[in-house]
């Protein structure tokens, strides 16, 4: 799928260099699961293309279209055990502030509603991370409930409305 600015591609074994480095870093990684050894942020990118395969949809690789680097994932996902699918996504440090992941996650609720033919698409995140709650905004996000997930933490939901 391409967007203005990126494609937005199925994860490869190639990308793993990016998953490693963003998942050591503590700050960027943070809200994600991180920081993580290499081993791990392995096994990251192995979730996300088996994703695709057992739900036939989940996070795309997003590749900044100018440069030609990977810059991040975005997608879709619902893993296992949770209550809700989510529009999920990471970008790395340098690549941040670019209006990436608007832009990304647009296309993503675009194919949640269109190519999936959900009624809703959904995001939720942990209360301290700020950047996300300013990016729901800007996506129109509602919250429409509070849930406690499988890994105990408790989260706002917001629905996300189809981009113009």
């Amino acid at each position: 799928m391409k967007t203005a600015r990126l494609d937005l591609r199925g994860p490869r074994s190639e990308d793993f260099p990016v998953y490693r480095d963003f998942f050591a870093d503590a700050a960027a990684s943070q809200f994600y699961g991180g920081p993580m050894e290499a081993d791990r942020a392995w096994r990251v990118l192995a979730t996300d293309l088996g994703h695709w395969s057992l739900r036939g949809y989940g996070r795309w690789s997003v590749v900044e279209r100018a440069s030609g680097l990977m810059i991040g994932g975005c997608g879709l996902w619902w893993p296992e055990g949770y209550p809700r699918s989510e529009l999920t996504w990471w970008i790395v440090p340098s690549a941040r502030r670019n209006g990436y992941a608007l832009e990304a996650s647009r296309a993503a609720i675009a194919f949640g509603y269109d190519r999936l033919g959900w009624d809703l698409v959904e995001t939720h995140m942990n209360d301290d991370n700020v950047a996300a709650r300013a990016l729901v905004q800007k996506l129109g996000g509602t919250k429409i409930l509070r849930e406690k997930f499988p890994d105990e933490l408790e989260r706002d939901i917001f629905g996300l409305p189809r981009p113009h």
